[in-house]
């Protein structure tokens, strides 16, 4: 059960580090932090998932959940994903036409700017 979360804020938008296992266990603790960035005015969050090694559908609930919260106040949470194994669970379930995933954490900066700006 080895998870870990990091904040990065940028003004307004926040990229959340995600290190570990992300499942039933650890969801819980992914939707606090999301809530309280949330609840600071996030606009544009990013989750980084470059670092998480395992990733179930408790997880993916935990994702959508966020997703539905920051649309309806006008925001959006994308996603930072290179390993295979883990796109190819966005992908089976269809998430990756709903989720904006990028491959690169570099390939976020636009996505911050653009609504920082």
């Amino acid at each position: 059960m080895n998870f870990d979360t990091t904040i990065e804020r940028h003004g307004d938008d926040v990229v959340l580090h995600l290190a570990g296992e992300f499942d039933l266990y650890s969801a819980p603790e992914f939707k606090a932090e999301l809530a309280a960035v949330i609840a600071t005015g996030a606009c544009t969050v990013v989750v980084d998932l470059t670092e998480t090694t395992f990733l179930d559908s408790t997880a993916l609930g935990a994702l959508v959940g966020g997703l539905k919260r920051l649309r309806a106040d006008g925001g959006e949470l994308s996603l930072v994903c290179s390993d295979r194994s883990i796109l190819r669970v966005f992908e089976i379930t269809g998430l990756d036409r709903i989720f904006t995933i990028q491959r690169t954490p570099t390939a976020t900066l636009p996505l911050l700017t653009v609504s920082a700006s």
